[in-house]
């Protein structure tokens, strides 16, 4: 079978996962309202709408849009125009969201906007601008993994398959001389593709050796006994590299302008106060997760998490090349054009406000 076809029929399962369970609202989940933010008394409309819908998902990678709603950040920016969060559980289901128009704008992992654009012969979305750095470890049991070479023959679980941390585990793998089949994960190590929601049971009843996982699972893995072996960002120039992005739908783009600017401004904004305030900021983010699924994150996992993530605007955009690259080379991908992914005009038009330098699409920018 073709290397597309398999990816496409893994991003089909992958879209079929459940979502996090809150009120039903089509694609995503509709965010409770808790009455955070307040639309400021006098304040006018954005581009003349009523609402704008924001898209994310409960993982603290995507702080930003968690600590950019939580503390009004976002409905500060857009005015008399009311912010609609919506959380999602997988990407694929946000892209489809994205392209039937039930959200706007969204947070999002590198492998699902590479997916959706190319799908779509770049008509569907374009990255805007940039959320995080890292949260990504590989976490093993140390009782049966003492070295990274002793995970040879052992069961590590990515969280789907085809999605940004199994292309990198993958990818790793290879790198150590291994021999994985992609699509069944059978090879030289046993790639076992689990639900981030269910991988520390998985861990905790043996039927896995460790896994390659972002925050806050991986910190999740660590409470239940499980050792760091590899912080991702290690392979990584400067430590640093994609994890989440904020891509928007391109009719969006085109005829709300102004919007996606108010919104752009706005995470501008909440990751400067992230980076001012991280305790403040950890607070934050946990009471969004804890209204979004009804339960916050204990201190011995939120904690050790939120260090090992970095909030940047900086899309890190040779990051993203590198990372489809990966995909290519497992087999998960062909080669696709990403030219045009990014449009990153009105992010650095925010950034210039600022008294910011601006950021780089890497070759891969509309202009």
């Amino acid at each position: 079978m073709p290397a597309t076809n398999v990816f496409r029929r893994s991003l089909a399962v992958i879209a079929a996962l459940p979502l996090l369970t809150l009120a039903a609202c089509g694609y995503g989940s509709e965010a409770k309202d808790d009455n955070t933010a307040k639309i400021a008394a006098g304040a006018k409309k954005t581009d003349g709408l009523d609402t704008v819908r924001i898209g994310y998902f409960g993982n603290l990678t995507h702080a930003t849009a968690l600590v950019g709603v939580q503390k009004g950040f976002f409905q500060k920016e857009l005015g008399a125009t009311e912010v609609k969060p919506a959380i999602f559980n997988a990407g694929p289901s946000e892209i489809e969201a994205l392209n039937s128009g039930s959200i706007d704008i969204g947070w999002i992992g590198p492998s699902p906007a590479i997916n959706g654009y190319t799908k779509s012969g770049g008509q569907s979305l374009k990255i805007v601008g940039g959320s995080a750095s890292g949260g990504v470890k590989l976490v093993v049991n140390p009782k049966k993994i003492k070295s990274l070479k002793d995970v040879k023959g052992k069961k590590i679980a990515t969280p789907q398959l085809g999605n940004t941390q199994d292309v990198a585990f993958l990818n790793w793998a290879a790198d150590q001389g291994w021999k994985v089949d992609a699509q069944s994960g059978t090879g030289d190590v046993t790639v076992v593709r689990t639900d981030n929601k269910i991988t520390p049971d998985a861990y905790a009843s043996g039927s896995i050796d460790g896994a390659w996982v972002p925050e806050p699972t991986a910190s999740k893995l660590v409470a239940e006994g499980a050792k760091v072996l590899l912080d991702e960002s290690a392979l990584w120039p400067d430590k640093r590299f994609v994890i989440t992005n904020i891509i928007v739908r391109q009719g969006f783009l085109k005829d709300h302008p102004k919007a996606v600017e108010a919104v752009l401004k706005a995470a501008v904004e909440t990751n400067k106060w992230i980076n001012a305030n991280p305790d403040a900021a950890k607070a934050a983010a946990n009471k969004r997760l804890e209204t979004d699924s009804g339960k916050a994150l204990p201190a011995k996992v939120l904690d050790p998490a939120w260090k090992s993530i970095q909030f940047t605007d900086d899309p890190l955009a040779a990051t993203l090349g590198t990372e489809a690259a990966h995909a290519v080379r497992a087999g998960l991908l062909e080669k696709p054009d990403l030219k045009g992914i990014y449009d990153l005009t009105i992010l650095n038009k925010v950034l210039k406000a600022a008294g910011r330098s601006p950021v780089d699409a890497a070759g891969l920018g509309t202009n």
